[in-house]
């Protein structure tokens, strides 16, 4: 497993990165509202990107991926394709996933918006999930092992009654759009990895309210809860400091502090 240690050079290309990808999420907040549609966010993200910060889409092409963004609502895991035809309507639960091209290097991030008035499991599936990603960044510094992260998400996460999606998980990044290592959130084999100081890589827990399996539909993206039932993911870029984390992709709606010391 060739897992890339990133030069400071490269580190500072991936901030900005990361900060366009964040700067995406924070432009569309004010727009994901009871009657838009996602085709219309998608269009209002393709225009920030290329036209405002004079970027890339990397989803936009990838592998045939035909959006800018992904649009993943209610049971719809993840790969959501945006469409004119779905309108957005009080309740759902939406994530909008972001991956930036600057300079050649990534910043991808993701995050949960709940549209008009909140479900009470909405709500509480969503906080949750982006706690567990919180859990885990807490705990990044050179030297433990890469599992401790889906070890904590995965206890975290079932102690609320809800389950981690196995077949998707967080990935190196930089240049190249998925790197190596694979970052499972749940507790399983990582080969070995432990961390080192300038590792870049995503953290990304997809929760469900209910059963942890999925299914495909035939547009070969769309990934939907097996159950039907509700699904939400958040994502940051990060990079391995000499003695935590920092979060690359980090909003100004986080409540988690960009740099993480765990001296």
């Amino acid at each position: 497993m060739a897992i890339s240690i990133k030069t400071p050079e490269e580190i500072e290309k991936m901030r900005v990165a990361g900060r366009l990808a964040a700067e995406v999420l924070e432009m569309i907040a004010p727009h994901v509202v009871p009657g838009v549609t996602t085709g219309e966010l998608d269009r209002l993200c393709h225009e920030h990107i290329t036209q405002k910060q004079q970027a890339v889409s990397a989803c936009l092409g990838y592998h045939g991926f035909p959006k800018s963004v992904c649009i993943s609502i209610n049971e719809v895991v993840c790969h959501g394709i945006p469409s004119d035809d779905r309108v957005l309507k009080d309740g759902d639960i939406v994530n909008v996933d972001v991956t930036v091209i600057k300079d050649a290097y990534h910043g991808d991030t993701s995050k949960m918006f709940i549209v008009g008035k909140p479900t009470i499991l909405g709500e509480r599936l969503c906080r949750v999930t982006q706690e567990s990603l919180y859990i885990a960044l807490r705990l990044v510094k050179p030297g433990i092992r890469l599992r401790e992260l889906g070890r904590a998400i995965q206890k975290y996460v079932e102690a609320q009654d809800f389950s981690v999606v196995r077949e998707y998980c967080g990935h190196g990044i930089g240049k190249g759009f998925h790197e190596e290592p694979q970052v499972l959130h749940y507790d399983a084999d990582d080969s070995g990895v432990v961390l080192q100081a300038g590792m870049t890589f995503t953290v990304e827990p997809m929760v469900n309210a209910g059963d942890y399996r999925i299914r495909t539909m035939k547009d070969g993206w769309t990934v939907k809860t097996k159950d039907r039932s509700l699904s939400a993911q958040y994502e940051h870029t990060i990079v391995v400091t000499e003695n935590g984390c920092e979060i690359l992709t980090l909003r100004e709606d986080d409540t988690i502090p960009a740099v993480l010391n765990n001296a």
